[in-house]
């Protein structure tokens, strides 16, 4: 982390009567090993599918009881998680190229779609019932699932791989790292009718979005955070971050964004307005742990923790503060 951010972090405390991120309690995870990818709350049952990539194991955590229900093996590096509450469906996407469709109640094997190359970040639109899935490795495309019909429905081509991507009514935002760019895409037309780059770093891979005004946030791994307004198609803000950035995830209730960075933070950005941000916090976390996920419904931030200098990996819980 550069000096500037240390110092700012040092400082920026004083501008909470509390930390802005507290942790709340830390649940174990032993055996697991290695890193982990993306997760996923089902929030009326209290239970979150963390993806153990390395590990090729999808772990089931009682978030209620603080402890680890189920350790479902058979992945082959595990990627991402959907949750859909109303048809008891778990979707995990695989660097197989696979994405399982698990019966969220007993987890017995449904379904599985079958790509051609890795299956990596996935959205749901309830609207629609269509499941946008992020493929490739050496090619990059968003592929459309229709989950009422259990079928895959088509394949939007991109310039390269895609990382994470929003969904907003009729169009959909990829940051496509190796490109350099957001690409637009209209689903009507099933196209990229836009690219914006991202010129302030390379490597954009989170993505994090205010919907109510149409600002998206962007991650870059060599440690910057940049603000793009999505219906302008341009960037208003950018500032420095920690590097290795992996989550990013807009608290609407505070006007913060959080920022997991595998560099060994949880960064506290400050929305002063739709165009105006500010560093407000650093709070240490561990060298590596990059995977994060925000539930605005429970309020809390679960960070996950792979195992470091003989201490087992852990899913840690953060209560924000209320404090501005």
């Amino acid at each position: 982390m550069k000096l500037s951010l240390v110092l700012l972090a040092a400082s920026s405390f004083a501008a909470f009567a509390a930390p802005p991120l507290a942790l709340e309690k830390s649940i174990p995870l032993p055996d697991v090993k290695g890193g982990f990818d993306l997760m996923a709350v089902d929030v009326p049952g209290q239970r979150l599918f963390l993806c153990a990539e390395e590990n090729n194991t999808v772990e089931v955590i009682d978030l209620a009881a603080g402890k680890r229900l189920k350790s479902l093996p058979g992945f082959a590096e595990p990627k991402w998680a959907v949750y859909l509450a109303e048809q008891q469906r778990l979707y995990i996407s695989q660097a197989s190229g696979a994405v399982a469709v698990l019966d969220s109640r007993t987890f017995a094997p449904i379904k599985e779609y079958q790509f051609r190359e890795k299956a990596n970040n996935l959205r749901f639109d309830a609207a629609t019932g269509e499941l946008f899935v992020g493929i490739g490795k050496t090619f990059g495309a968003i592929a459309i699932v229709d989950t009422a019909k259990d079928a895959t429905i088509g394949e939007i081509p991109l310039a390269d791989y895609p990382k994470q991507f929003e969904v907003e009514g009729g169009r959909i935002f990829v940051n496509v790292p190796k490109a350099n760019h957001i690409a637009v895409i209209d689903r009507a037309k099933r196209e990229v009718v836009a690219t914006w780059p991202v010129t302030q770093a390379k490597e954009n891979i989170p993505m994090g979005f205010d919907r109510a005004q149409h600002r998206l946030f962007i991650g870059c791994a060599p440690g910057k955070f940049v603000v793009f307004d999505s219906v302008a198609g341009k960037s208003v803000a950018s500032l420095d971050i920690a590097a290795d950035c992996d989550g990013v995830y807009y608290d609407a209730k505070r006007h913060r964004i959080y920022v997991s960075c595998g560099a060994g933070s949880l960064d506290v950005i400050a929305q002063k307005d739709a165009d105006h941000y500010a560093l407000a916090a650093s709070v240490p976390t561990v060298k590596g742990a990059g995977t994060s996920w925000f539930s605005p419904e429970l309020d809390r931030l679960y960070l996950a923790v792979p195992a470091h200098e003989g201490q087992p990996a852990e899913l840690r819980v953060y209560r924000p503060s209320s404090d501005q």
